[in-house]
């Protein structure tokens, strides 16, 4: 795959804190990569050193094979949405996506052209003669896409555009966004904490931990394939659960909580294991079957309700396995109350296992 932005041994500093440290990242041509982590991971940062919004301490940025690390913002052949709008507040929609066109000293005809296609593409041409205080939040996203837009270069930055936005109008703007990428086939690097966001619209997702990418696979991959407990328990909501106990890879393998064996032998290993001290067994709620449906599981213990969540479509519930707290998702349909006995059973085919000292995938 041809790289449109390849990022080698990318490292920032501010005196002795290291922000990034050795980042290595090829994005291929057309791809729609999302840069995931918590608040302080590095994801801002490194999409601001992509944009030329940062001096970089050590490395090198290629974009579209040219180097330009050293290069000013406007000649990098970027166009980027900030998390808060930025626009002019006296100038009209159309004045806004054209502005950047018109100071470049470009023909009015092809300033006209753009505008016209990028407001087409994101429905806002009976917007174009407001200003931004005549204008919802959602418009105001739109337009501040629209002026990336119309700049026409090959890669699109996003830094956390929907982070100012409602419930319904995220969630709508995420469609909008994935259908902008499916139309224009142009690369985009989005920066979000929302796991959300990052599962629906990424081909591939990079999960970031102090300036370190833990993980960059697709999210079918890192949903179910987690690499250690960072990425485990960062994916999913509701956060997997965690049981402490022993892991025996030896023989028949099996994974050992108090008194209760779960039996291994459907679990592919990374590696061959035998005895593992202190390991940690990773199930999903939404992998934890209930009552007839768990009967037909590899593995199932009864268990007592502590508390109920209901969500609408699906339930939310709390229990404890071997004195750990153990949280599961199933059908609003079964009637579940606090106090009340059932069968729960998964599949460890499914389960996620980790060495508890290093944290990483057994």
């Amino acid at each position: 795959m041809e790289h449109s932005v390849s990022i080698r041994e990318l490292s920032v500093a501010y005196g002795s804190v290291k922000v990034l440290e050795s980042l290595n990242l090829d994005i291929g041509s057309g791809e729609f990569i999302v840069l995931l982590g918590p608040s302080g991971c590095g994801k801002s940062t490194l999409l601001n050193c992509i944009a030329g919004l940062l001096e970089v301490t050590t490395g090198q940025i290629f974009i579209s094979g040219k180097n330009v690390t050293w290069e000013e913002p406007k000649d990098r052949g970027i166009g980027m949405v900030f998390q808060s709008y930025a626009l002019y507040p006296q100038m009209t929609v159309e004045r806004n996506l054209s502005f950047g066109l018109r100071v470049s000293g470009m023909d009015r005809a092809e300033i006209e052209k753009r505008v016209a296609r990028a407001s087409e593409i994101l429905q806002i041409e009976p917007l174009l003669k407001r200003k931004p205080a005549e204008l919802s939040g959602g418009q105001r996203q739109r337009v501040a896409i629209g002026r990336a837009l119309v700049r026409d270069v090959d890669v699109f930055l996003f830094d956390e555009p929907l982070s100012n936005l409602d419930a319904k109008l995220r969630s709508d703007l995420r469609v909008e966004i994935k259908r902008l990428h499916q139309r224009l086939k142009n690369t985009m690097i989005y920066v979000t904490h929302d796991q959300i966001e990052a599962m629906t619209l990424a081909d591939r997702i990079a999960i970031m931990k102090n300036g370190i990418i833990q993980q960059l696979d697709t999210p079918h991959v890192v949903y179910n394939h987690p690499v250690n407990l960072f990425v485990a328990g960062f994916i999913g909501s509701p956060t997997m659960n965690f049981l402490k106990g022993n892991i025996d890879g030896a023989g028949e393998p099996s994974f050992g909580l108090d008194n209760i064996k779960v039996p291994l032998g459907t679990y592919k290993f990374e590696k061959a294991t035998g005895k593992v001290a202190d390991g940690i067994l990773g199930v999903r709620p939404e992998h934890i079957a209930v009552g007839d449906d768990a009967k037909k599981m590899p593995f199932t213990l009864e268990s007592e309700i502590e508390i109920v969540e209901p969500m609408g479509s699906d339930t939310v519930a709390w229990t404890k396995i071997a004195g750990q707290s153990v949280t599961f998702r199933c059908s609003s349909e079964i009637p579940l109350a606090p106090g009340q006995k059932v069968l729960l059973g998964f599949d460890p085919s499914r389960a996620s296992l980790f060495d508890a000292v290093s944290g990483l995938r057994v």
